[in-house]
């Protein structure tokens, strides 16, 4: 009797071990880098792709939330949440034309249609590189646009709304890259987290990872399971 009792202990034990989950790592390498993740060429191919398969018909463009069609999209253009200046000083690759001619690696980052959202020209232009952060003083200098700059600071403060699609971005990109130099310090990652759970992923946004993954092959693993970015993060993870 005793003997039954062991076995049917040890057989328990080993199926509870053969149904636990992957560890975070396992989960992010599946979802981030499969086998079919295949980057595309080019930032020039990327922009063909985004308005003809990612953003065709009605758009709304993401840090304004105004409505125009992507077949007469003047005033509007490509905006890069992770901005590229961050890419060239991780890959130490030179200026972004440089690194066009230099490094595939730069091309297929510029070229992540997870880090690729439709935005108004004047607000992308003035959004330049400039990190993300909380602007005091809500001044406004885009109409009813709900997106503050501040020059001085060296920050861009976007609507509540669209928060969580900033973050989510913004840790994809510095997870897929860490190797090639691209990462968030300590306070800005923090304030994105907070903007993460506070904004959680979207019907848009899973529409968004499913059609990406239809063309690179692969998703962004924080709109598919938003509890992996808190795990990582209390790791040490996106620590600088």
């Amino acid at each position: 009797m005793c003997s039954m009792k062991k076995i049917i202990t040890v057989a328990v034990a080993l199926m509870l071990a053969a149904c636990e989950p992957q560890t975070v790592s396992d989960t992010l390498e599946s979802l981030t880098k499969p086998k079919s993740f295949s980057p595309l060429p080019d930032y020039d191919t990327a922009r063909k792709i985004f308005w003809r398969s990612l953003y065709s018909g009605s758009v709304k463009s993401l840090y304004c939330g105004e409505s125009f069609s992507s077949q007469q999209r003047r005033g509007y253009n490509v905006e890069h949440v992770f901005p590229m200046s961050w890419a060239t000083k991780g890959l130490q690759c030179g200026k972004r034309k440089q690194c066009r001619k230099r490094s595939s690696e730069f091309n297929h980052i510029e070229a992540d249609l997870h880090n690729l959202y439709p935005a108004r020209v004047d607000v992308n232009h003035e959004r330049s590189s400039y990190r993300f952060g909380m602007v005091n003083g809500e001044k406004r200098n885009f109409g009813r646009c709900d997106f503050e700059v501040d020059y001085r600071a060296r920050a861009a403060e976007p609507t509540e709304q669209v928060r969580g699609e900033v973050a989510r971005a913004m840790f994809y990109m510095a997870h897929q890259y860490k190797a090639q130099g691209l990462k968030l310090f300590d306070k800005q990652a923090k304030l994105l987290l907070k903007w993460h759970q506070a904004d959680p992923p979207s019907k848009e946004e899973r529409r968004r990872n499913d059609v990406i993954e239809g063309i690179q092959g692969n998703r962004n693993p924080f709109i598919d399971q938003p509890e992996l970015l808190e795990r990582m993060y209390r790791d040490g993870a996106f620590r600088q």
